[in-house]
């Protein structure tokens, strides 16, 4: 026999239904637990650190701005002393280069009177101590002389003014040219270039212009080669192998300034 279902009995199962969820949902799905205490102080405790580092880069921030503005404030600083330093030194230059051409220029004077000095006491005295030559040399604006009584070929008379640090006779101007016609020589070697052939005689005047002046030591001079020599106011040649007299001339040192400008004469005074 089949069973009937009333009312009663829907309403109860449905409410039956509901209870049965509501137990579900309370029960078997459950909320959440809340945070437990350890958890909540870690994280105080990092919110604090995250806050103390937050500070330190502000302070740290603050010190290098700080420090910079104070190295920039240095560099400028040293900068402006580099560029003073400069200017003073360029100052200081410019000073000692006008005072070095003073001290020239002064040096220069002295050493022309000195030598204008030495010129007339020389005159006086021709062996005077302040003469730039050595002793026995005669004395020519910036030249020293020797005349040798030695009768000697012209290549050996060339080995000896060379030995004296010095060279055979060359005139090349008429301040030369004069000093030379007033010694009146007669048979000295000059420094003429030896020739194959025989030149006929030259007037003195003639050689200042001359090529054929000698500028070198030679040791291609044979006894078939003719070499010039000087007599009185003219050049003659002769075979280089004949002995002659010859002169020497070499550059004069300078005039020292204090053995002209302190030359003490007998009385004891200075002259």
């Amino acid at each position: 026999m089949s069973e009937e279902v009333t009312y009663a009995d829907l309403k109860f199962q449905d409410s039956s239904k509901r209870e049965n969820i509501h137990e579900l949902d309370t029960v078997g799905i459950k909320a959440p637990p809340a945070l437990s205490h350890g958890w909540r102080q870690r994280i105080l405790a990092l919110t604090l650190l995250c806050l103390l580092l937050l500070i330190g880069l502000g302070v740290l921030g603050s010190l290098f701005y700080t420090t910079l503005k104070i190295e920039m404030e240095n560099l400028n600083k040293l900068q402006n002393f580099k560029e003073e330093l400069q200017r003073n030194i360029s100052l200081q230059l410019i000073h000692n280069m006008n005072n070095s051409k003073r001290i020239m220029d002064l040096s220069n004077t002295l050493q022309e009177i000195a030598t204008k000095l030495c010129h007339e006491l020389y005159k006086r005295e021709p062996e005077h101590k302040c003469k730039p030559c050595p002793k026995t040399w005669m004395w020519h604006e910036d030249s020293c002389y020797i005349l040798t009584d030695n009768y000697e070929t012209w290549q050996k008379s060339v080995m000896f003014c060379s030995a004296q640090n010095a060279s055979l006779l060359t005139i090349k101007n008429k301040s030369v040219l004069e000093f030379i016609k007033s010694k009146r020589l007669r048979g000295y070697w000059l420094g003429l270039l030896a020739k194959k052939n025989k030149r006929i005689n030259q007037k003195l005047d003639e050689t200042i212009i001359s090529s054929n002046w000698f500028t070198r030591n030679r040791n291609d001079v044979n006894d078939m080669m003719y070499c010039g020599y000087i007599d009185t106011v003219y050049i003659y040649y002769t075979h280089c192998t004949s002995p002659m007299n010859f002169i020497c001339e070499k550059l004069a040192d300078p005039v020292k300034i204090e053995s002209t400008l302190m030359s003490e004469i007998p009385d004891g005074k200075y002259s």
